[in-house]
């Protein structure tokens, strides 16, 4: 199994999301269209900017807790600022 760490961006709102699935196309219809609450549905339309690939959920969980970290956010930022997306 494939594990997907993405990163979201809502470019009306200026705001970024970062998860981790095994289905990146259903999970990205959830955050878009089919979630009634929380913090996703505030922030539509979300599109994916970065993605990274993983075999193991241990290795896709450690990289989603370390993008949520200050060095993460600095590592997102910069591929901002260098028109990633």
């Amino acid at each position: 199994m494939e594990f997907v760490v993405y990163i979201l961006y809502s470019e009306k709102f200026d705001k970024t999301y970062v998860g981790f699935t095994t289905s990146l196309i259903e999970r990205f219809k959830s955050h878009n269209e089919l979630a009634t609450k929380g913090f996703m549905i505030k922030f539509r339309p979300w599109k994916v900017v970065y993605l990274e690939f993983y075999n193991s959920k241990t290795e896709a969980l450690n990289r989603e807790k370390w993008l949520k970290t200050g060095n993460g956010r600095i590592f997102i930022k910069n591929l901002k600022s260098n028109n990633f997306f």
